[in-house]
Order: C-alpha cells, then sequence, then structure tokens
C-alpha cells in the first residue's frame, strides 16, 4: 500500500480521492494514507511522531511514532485474506466465493475442505483422490495410541484431542521445519500437502479415541470405505456388532452438514491463533494443538456447551419469562444468542433447524427443544434483545442436535475442532503460499510502572498477602500419619 506524506499540507491542495488524511494537532504535520480494499495500513501512524509533552511518561515512546491501540482486535484485520467472507449486517457468510447454504445443501464435508484449502471445487478426479488419501491416513501411530491411552478416563476430550496433536509432531521429524529448516513449507509443497492430509485424517481418530476413554471402552480401528463422519460414528460407537455395521446414513449426513457449517468462519479467536503461530514457520501440529487450546475455552467452542446447561436451568416453557427478565437484570447469562460479527441472523442457524429435524427423526425430539424455542421465540419479541442485536446463532441449536445424538457435553467442543481443521489448514496454507510472511508481533501499549531502582528483601515494606497481590495459603493434603511427632 502507498503512503503518501505532506508536512503542514494547505486544505485547497487536491488530495487523492481514495485516501484519507490524518493531522497530527500535536505537531500540525499532515499524512495522506491511501486506502486499498476498504483498509488502510497500521504501520503509517508510525509517521506522526512529536516530542513528549510536558510531564509525559517516557514509557510512551511518542517521539518514535503513534501506535494504534485495538484491544482484542475489534477492527483490525490482521491479514489478506482469499478463503471466507462474511456480512455480519447481512446474515451471509460464504467460503471461496460459494454461499454457505449452497454448500450444506450440495456438497460434502470432505469437498467443501478442499474448497477452502486449495481455493477451487475440485473435478470428479480430484475429489476422489482427496478422498481417499484423506480415509487412507486415518490411522496413530500405535505409540501415539498407547500415550493416549494413559489419559485419566475423566479427562477432557479437548485435553485428550490437544495433548495428542501437540505430540504428533514427534511422530513426523521428517515434517518438522526446526529438524529441516525453516523454509520447509515454503519450498516443499508436496510435504505440506501430505500434511493437511493426514492431520484431516488423524483428527476423527484422535476424536474418536478421547471418546472411547471417556466410555472406557477399548479404540476402533478406522474404516477407509466409509465416508469422513460415518467413520467418525464407526469408530466411536463400533461395539460387538459385526464388521458390516455402519452408522446410521441419516445421521452421518446430518453431522456432515454440521461440519460444513462449522469448517471455516475466517478470524475468529482460534484461526487467529493458528495463523499466529504459524507464522513463527513451526510445524503444522503444532500450530492445530495451539488453535484447538483456543476454541477449547468456553467463550468460542464451549458456548453449544453452555446452551445446554443454560436449557437444562430454564427447565420448562412457563420458566422462560421469568428467565429474560433475570438476565434483563443481569442476573442471569443468556447463551447462544449475538454474535462478534453478525448483527443480524447466523446464516449457519437457518440451515442447522432443519438438521436439527432430521436427527430427531432417528433419535427421537430432544425435549430441550420445546424451551429452546419457547425462549427464541419470546427473546425475538423482546425489544430489549432485538435492539441489542441479540439474535440465534449456530452454537444455539448445535448443542441440542448433538445432545439428541447422545453426545456428552464435554465432547462438543471436539465436534467444532475437528471440521474447523478444515479452516485452519486453509489460513495455514494460505500464509505460507503468499510469499508475504511475517511472524506476529502485536504492539502494546505500557501503561505500568516507570524506571525505579531495585530494594533488598530486607528493606522492602511487608504487603499483606491476599489472591489478588500474590500467592496465599494453598490447602495441601497432609496424611495423619505425618502429623505423628517423636
Amino acid at each position: 500500500m502507498a503512503i503518501m506524506t505532506a508536512s503542514a499540507v494547505p486544505t485547497s491542495v487536491l488530495k487523492p480521492k481514495n485516501s484519507i488524511t490524518v493531522i497530527d494537532n500535536r505537531t500540525g504535520k499532515s499524512i495522506d494514507i491511501e486506502i486499498t480494499d476498504n483498509s488502510i495500513p497500521a504501520t503509517a501512524f508510525s509517521q506522526l511522531k512529536a516530542p513528549y509533552a510536558d510531564g509525559e511518561r517516557p514509557e510512551n515512546d511518542t517521539p518514535y511514532g503513534l501506535r494504534v491501540l485495538d484491544p482484542s482486535f475489534i477492527n483490525t484485520a490482521m491479514i489478506q485474506s482469499e478463503i471466507t467472507y462474511i456480512d455480519g449486517n447481512k446474515g451471509f457468510l460464504m467460503h471461496r466465493g460459494y454461499p454457505i447454504e449452497q454448500l450444506a445443501e450440495k456438497s460434502s464435508y470432505l469437498e467443501t475442505a478442499y474448497l477452502l484449502i486449495y481455493g477451487e471445487l475440485p473435478g470428479k478426479s480430484q475429489l476422489d483422490l482427496w478422498s481417499w488419501e484423506i480415509m487412507h491416513h486415518t490411522f496413530v501411530a500405535d505409540d501415539l495410541q498407547q500415550m493416549i491411552r494413559q489419559m485419566r478416563y475423566d479427562s477432557h476430550p479437548m485435553s485428550v484431542f490437544i495433548s495428542a496433536f501437540a505430540a504428533m509432531s514427534a511422530f513426523a521429524p521428517e515434517a518438522n521445519p526446526a529438524l529441516q529448516g525453516s523454509d520447509l513449507y515454503i519450498m516443499n509443497k508436496p510435504l505440506m500437502n501430505k500434511q493437511i492430509v493426514r492431520i484431516l485424517g488423524k483428527a476423527t481418530t484422535v476424536a474418536a479415541m478421547a471418546y472411547r476413554i471417556r466410555i472406557n471402552r477399548p479404540f476402533t480401528p478406522p474404516r477407509s470405505d466409509l465416508s469422513y463422519t460415518e467413520n467418525l460414528l464407526y469408530m466411536m460407537d463400533h461395539m460387538a456388532e459385526p464388521n458390516s455395521y455402519r452408522p446410521d446414513p441419516r445421521l452421518a449426513k446430518a453431522l456432515d452438514i454440521l461440519f460444513i457449517l462449522h469448517a471455516d468462519h475466517e478470524m475468529n479467536c482460534s484461526t487467529s491463533t493458528m495463523v499466529h503461530v504459524g507464522s513463527s514457520l513451526v510445524d503444522p501440529y503444532s500450530c492445530v494443538a495451539a488453535a484447538s487450546a483456543a476454541l477449547y475455552g468456553p467463550l468460542h467452542g464451549g458456548a453449544n456447551e453452555a446452551v445446554i446447561r443454560m436449557l437444562a436451568k430454564i427447565g420448562s416453557v412457563e420458566n422462560v419469562p421469568d428467565f429474560l427478565q433475570r438476565v434483563k437484570e443481569k442476573k442471569e447469562l443468556l447463551f447462544g444468542f449475538g454474535h462478534r460479527v453478525y448483527r443480524e441472523t447466523d446464516p449457519r442457524s437457518k440451515v442447522i433447524r432443519e438438521v436439527a429435524d432430521m436427527v430427531f427423526d432417528v433419535c427421537g425430539r430432544e425435549p430441550l427443544i420445546e424451551v429452546a424455542i419457547a425462549l427464541k421465540d419470546a427473546a425475538l419479541k423482546d425489544e430489549y434483545f432485538t435492539s441489542r442485536k441479540l439474535f440465534p446463532n449456530v452454537d444455539y441449536w448445535s448443542g441440542l442436535i448433538y445432545k439428541a445424538m447422545g453426545f456428552p457435553l464435554d465432547f462438543f467442543p471436539v465436534l467444532f475442532v475437528v471440521p474447523r481443521l478444515a479452516g485452519y489448514l486453509a489460513h495455514w496454507k494460505q500464509q505460507l503460499d503468499s510469499g508475504k510472511n511475517k511472524i506476529s508481533r502485536p504492539r502494546q501499549v505500557y501503561i505500568g510502572k516507570g524506571r525505579r531502582d531495585y530494594i533488598p528483601v530486607d528493606a522492602r515494606e511487608e504487603r499483606p498477602i491476599t489472591a489478588q497481590n500474590g500467592l496465599n495459603a494453598i490447602p495441601h493434603y497432609i496424611s495423619k500419619r505425618r502429623l505423628t511427632k517423636i
């Protein structure tokens, strides 16, 4: 992006139309910044340098240029991307130009994953090869299986998933840039493609292992003759049936649609983590582990679980008005409504509502759906919620579907992260293929103490020990046997 600068430019001078002019009132300096794709480079503001004002903190670094503060990246773009576009004001989502509604109706998860990662819908032979490769990279090394088996039965499935992917890079030293050279994935595209296939193939196996640990059952080997979601359900559910056992195709189709809806959502918390970590050129398994850890948080991948707990707490349709009143009084939290990007209805929630009926036909109608519908209808008629743009999002309905299918609540984030791997890998690949990768290094605005001199411990003022200012007393279990005095 071109940045045009000038000092004390007269207002009569004609400015480029596609630009903005910023005047620093501290110095009178003016800069013109070119607008490209409705964005400006934040680095342009570093030209606005000024002397320290009287009494100003030197930690502000004022003579070195103005910084742009944007906590939580509310209005800061970290990349240029060709992958996913969201119009939050209109409730519109598309991948590589294709509306999410069309992909959910006509595509499959693996086809959508190919589209996200490689930019175009695959031809028949490409799709066949792509699917074959992924379904033949589903086995996990025996040593890694043994490590996964050591996890506690009451471990959170996401802890198992994250740990497995963090360890997976140790089982692929040929794919580790720290061992093979930092430009490994920049120069060796076949190796990059192999890791993409391996990650997508092994994700369902690791997810099923996390589930089987949860229910104290032995691992079930994957099958390459099943579809992606069929294989996941098979590895989770197969018990003593004959090998000819196959999951219900309607449930596999429903899960496939849900996977398409969760495949990518541009620069959300976990995807931006994938890009941030990947900028250091570390291996993709470590990137996936980091991104999965970000998704693990209750404000991200745990939202649909929170919806179920909320609906269960409400209990019945009759309790909905009182619950909403308590939300208004800030005595309760409303989960599954509103979105960081969408200001109208989440387009994925329209599709997912139809998937719910497909699942209910097989598994029975989820009792909490009546509470969910009543809560949704009441909220959408209430000006308090509509004025705040609080509409149901994808998490509001997905948890009900997962619960109807019999998944435990703590497994919901795993069903989110497995399909989101396609988006993670698409953004990781895009970043490395761009030729513009630089290690992410956000700036900060320091507001802490100014320079001060070290004081020896004996000369320091004693402060009360509290949980807020430091370590407080932590209870420890001590056996009564150790309390015996001789």
